[in-house]
């Protein structure tokens, strides 16, 4: 049985989120900082008309900050009716992996980003983290 990922990058390293939770992929957007509110979370974006909240995945994953010359991509998301953003570096291809690929997160993962991720999909050139999405936006 195969399963269909978008691919992102942070810091070099390829993530995953199932295909089925995203609405749509954008270059960056403006976000409106929000006072008092955890670095996670990026602020506010409104995407045509709908406000959404915009959550920085390197401060969540326990990366280094982006460099402030390069707009992040957006990962629309909806899930449980209600839309939000992902903040990436850039974005991939959408792949199919087959679940025999499937391991656990890699012991070399630590951190913020070990809890995040599921675990991991030996492709031939690279290795796609899967982002368990629900803990991400959750954090």
């Amino acid at each position: 049985m195969s399963t269909r990922l978008v691919t992102f990058t942070l810091d070099d390293r390829c993530y995953g989120v199932d295909v089925d939770t995203v609405q749509e992929v954008l270059r960056g957007l403006p976000t409106t900082r929000i006072p008092l509110a955890p670095h996670t979370l990026a602020g506010l974006i409104n995407l045509r008309g709908q406000v959404l909240v915009a959550i920085d995945l390197r401060e969540q994953l326990g990366l280094e900050q982006r460099s402030t010359d390069v707009d992040p991509m957006l990962v629309v998301l909806r899930m449980a009716g209600e839309s939000m953003a992902l903040l990436v570096d850039s974005i991939g291809a959408v792949v199919d992996v087959d679940n025999d690929q499937f391991e656990p997160p890699p012991d070399t993962l630590t951190g913020p980003s070990r809890a995040l991720v599921r675990g991991a999909y030996k492709l031939p050139d690279r290795l796609l983290l899967a982002l368990d999405v629900d803990r991400a936006v959750a954090a």
